[in-house]
């Protein structure tokens, strides 16, 4: 085409239709695409997680950037008594339900894609480091339970039966490095490692456990495991890289000398705390937050609260913790400063404040208020709610960010 030709533009009824083809083309290219499963925005999981609604046998779905509820799940049977672990991808909610019940939650899509009922009366229950494996922990039978993660397949079963014939009910289940996993027995005193490498053939070493665990963690750093004991004034540790050495106890006797006080809710052990080289424990029957050091396992201070502690959580970054209470203090929060040694804050967030998650930066922290039917929401830097929203008789808090984390 020589220089002098004259470039030919396509007639206005043909840029009538072009034009608003490529401002299509172009737009559907800028704009996230719908999920092909869902038909929903894609979305990220970290800022997810489930609030329990124990009554109605129920989960919210919430998420955490707006403080906003995407969606409620039914169906998920008796709830009094449930708590929950999360697939590594964060994905997949697994609640295990006080009926027995096992259900595999799709916070994407908002559904029921899996559930079994695996046993007559359970508490719990945990995931594997791979997400290989959901195991979970029985009362009756008593016992432990793996399933395959993605099929909910039973694999292996370990009944909790002494070498004497007696049974026991299955408390403080945590997950440990590899496939194994940590539990206590509550009426034969024992403490169990079983190993399902080969899960048609697992493995379990037994060790004493005291008088009556009613409940165990594992410290963040994964090596020690504690079972609180019913039965006695006391705890029993297992140093889980000596493991040969056997458990001891450790604050024996605390409350030697005094008449303990009705016990109206057993504490939660997931709920103790590790922070700046100290625990703080709830001691049983006592209105007192127990201070032992990390490297001693020795009592070092005792904190005077309100009533009798439940939930004794550290903030993340471990200047604060937050203890609940038993009925009829529950309505009451307080916060005790980690190097001061004393109760900074006492707090009013609603009635029935069954359990406290926090954000993992540790700038919010969720609680939920049973009895006002709502999960209130608070900044931990003023003290002051920012949200919340209306939930019935909410009880568990899980946030995905728990996917990531030992013992939980």
């Amino acid at each position: 085409m020589s220089s002098q030709s004259t470039v030919r533009l396509a007639p206005p009824l043909l840029w009538a239709v072009i034009l608003p083809a490529i401002v299509w083309l172009l737009s559907a290219c800028s704009t996230v695409s719908p999920d092909a499963t869902s038909g929903t925005a894609l979305r990220g999981t970290g800022d997810l997680g489930v609030v329990i609604e124990r009554a109605d046998g129920r989960v919210k779905i919430v998420e955490t950037s707006g403080r906003s509820v995407l969606a409620t799940v039914e169906g998920l049977g008796d709830l009094s008594h449930a708590s929950v672990v999360f697939s590594r991808d964060a994905r997949h909610a697994f609640v295990f339900g006080r009926d027995g019940g096992l259900t595999k939650v799709d916070l994407l899509q908002a559904k029921i894609v899996g559930r079994v009922l695996q046993a007559g009366n359970s508490i719990g229950g945990s995931i594997s480091h791979d997400g290989r494996l959901i195991v979970a922990q029985n009362y009756a039978p008593g016992g432990v339970k793996a399933f395959d993660a993605d099929t909910l397949e039973l694999l292996a079963e370990v009944p909790a039966i002494t070498e004497g014939g007696l049974r026991s009910k299955v408390v403080g289940l945590a997950d440990l490095p590899g496939r194994r996993f940590i539990y206590s027995l509550f009426e034969a005193g024992e403490i169990w490692i079983t190993d399902f490498s080969d899960p048609k053939n697992p493995q379990t070493q037994r060790f004493a456990g005291g008088n009556q665990p009613y409940d165990a963690l594992v410290t963040p750093n994964g090596r020690h495991y504690i079972a609180g004991l019913f039965g006695e004034d006391g705890l029993a540790m297992l140093d889980l890289w000596n493991p040969e050495q056997g458990s001891r106890k450790i604050l024996a006797g605390y409350g030697r000398g005094e008449e303990p006080l009705p016990v109206f809710k057993m504490p939660h052990l997931r709920g103790w705390s590790v922070a700046g080289g100290k625990a703080y424990l709830p001691a049983i029957g006592r209105h007192e937050v127990l201070v032992v050091d990390t490297e001693t396992w020795q009592e070092v201070a005792r904190v005077p609260v309100r009533s009798q502690p439940v939930f004794v959580m550290a903030r993340p970054d471990g200047r604060e913790i937050w203890v609940n209470f038993a009925f009829p203090d529950n309505g009451w929060v307080q916060v005790i400063d980690t190097v001061s040694g004393k109760v900074t804050h006492t707090l009013q967030p609603g009635r029935g404040i069954l359990h406290m998650e926090f954000l993992s930066k540790g700038h919010e922290v969720w609680l939920s208020a049973r009895d006002d039917n709502k999960v209130v929401i608070y900044d931990t830097a003023t003290k002051q709610q920012i949200g919340g929203f209306d939930s019935a008789s909410p009880s568990g808090i899980f946030f995905t960010t728990r996917a990531a984390r030992t013992g939980f």
